[in-house]
């Protein structure tokens, strides 16, 4: 194994700890998530939920479910910098055991593009934080569900063309 795959390999043990320390304690929160005596979900505010959806659910909340849910969104900011780290050393250490012009390019041109996902999951939580802070005045919503389609597209792009490429057998160095 080249040295520069295992530094790569290091990275992404290193982002894969904070990544998964960070989603085991949002998890742990989620539980909590209540309003009006239902449950909702973060994926339900980022994706499936309408706009009104999403001001009636966040101008209910009582004081507890509102601090939690800013708890959740400040550790989203420690799972950032797990998950998309991480994701860019995947596919540098995949890029490593490539030999195929075209997948190297795709690979570097995946992992310079996670900074971009990060930027754009920052704006959602953002978004999401303001809107708390206003009683549910949902504003930009439009602008909002772009900006979370990006961060999706770009993140899982990068981790779906990666991992199946780190699976592989290390090319000889």
């Amino acid at each position: 194994m080249s040295e520069g795959y295992k530094i790569w390999q290091k990275c992404f043990l290193l982002c894969l700890g904070i990544f998964l320390a960070a989603a085991f304690c949002m998890k742990w929160m989620e539980g909590d998530f209540i309003q009006g005596g239902k449950k909702f979900t973060i994926i339900g505010l980022e994706i499936s939920y309408s706009q009104q959806q999403v001001s009636q659910i966040l101008s209910g909340l009582d004081d507890k479910v509102k601090t939690i849910l800013q708890y959740h969104l400040y550790f989203d900011f420690a799972f950032m910098a797990g998950v998309y780290p991480g994701i860019f050393a995947l596919c540098m250490m995949a890029r490593r055991k490539t030999e195929n012009r075209f997948f190297r390019k795709l690979l570097l041109t995946m992992a310079f593009l996670q900074p971009a996902a990060l930027l754009c999951d920052i704006m959602e939580n953002c978004f999401l934080l303001q809107w708390i802070n206003t009683g549910g005045v949902v504003d930009k919503f439009s602008l909002y569900h772009l900006v979370v389609y990006t961060k999706w597209i770009l993140a899982l792009s990068g981790a779906l063309i990666a991992i199946p490429l780190n699976l592989i057998k290390q090319k000889k160095q």
